[in-house]
This record gives C-alpha cells, structure tokens and sequence, in this order.
C-alpha cells in the first residue's frame, strides 16, 4: 500500500510544478501530494509494527533501515518540491 500512495505523492508533485509553471493554481495538487506523503509514512509505519507483531525481525532488518533513510529524503523532497509553488507565489 505504501508504494501506491508514494507513487500517487510523486505524480501529484509533478503535477503541482506543472500547475505552477502554466500559471494555474496548483493548491489541490499540493495539499494532495502532502497528505499522501504522510500517509505513505503511515503506511510504512504500519507494516512495521505487523512485522513487529508477527515477529519477523528477518522483515525487519532487511527492509527497515534502507527504507527509513529513503523515506526521510523522499519525504524531505516532496516538502520541497511542494514548497516551490507555495512560497513561489508571493513573489509573482
């Protein structure tokens, strides 16, 4: 499931700085984007407290430290990407 709302985070980023670049509103788009950023962080938190639950430190040891750092740049990323068009947009 984490994957599904990540990879809709990333298409409704792209769509915010397209929105953003013809000029248009993009604020749907941002507010999307982050909501499904921080739902993909709930997600993965979720199946890691399964994996905890159902004591499989094999998941766990194998998938947890890789992701976590992913997940802090990711989510680092789409703060900043979702930023530009919200700061942005005083200047115009």
């Amino acid at each position: 499931m984490w994957i599904v709302l990540g990879t809709s985070a990333i298409i409704t980023a792209i769509f915010n700085l397209l929105w953003y670049i013809r000029n248009k509103d993009p604020k749907w788009f941002r507010f999307i984007s982050l909501a499904l950023t921080a739902l993909t962080l709930c997600a993965f938190y979720s199946i890691n407290a399964q994996w905890v639950v159902n004591k499989d430190w094999a998941a766990l040891m194998d998938v947890a430290p890789t992701m976590s750092e992913t997940l802090w740049k990711l989510t680092f990323l789409s703060i900043m990407i979702n930023g530009i068009s919200l700061f942005r947009k005083n200047s115009r």
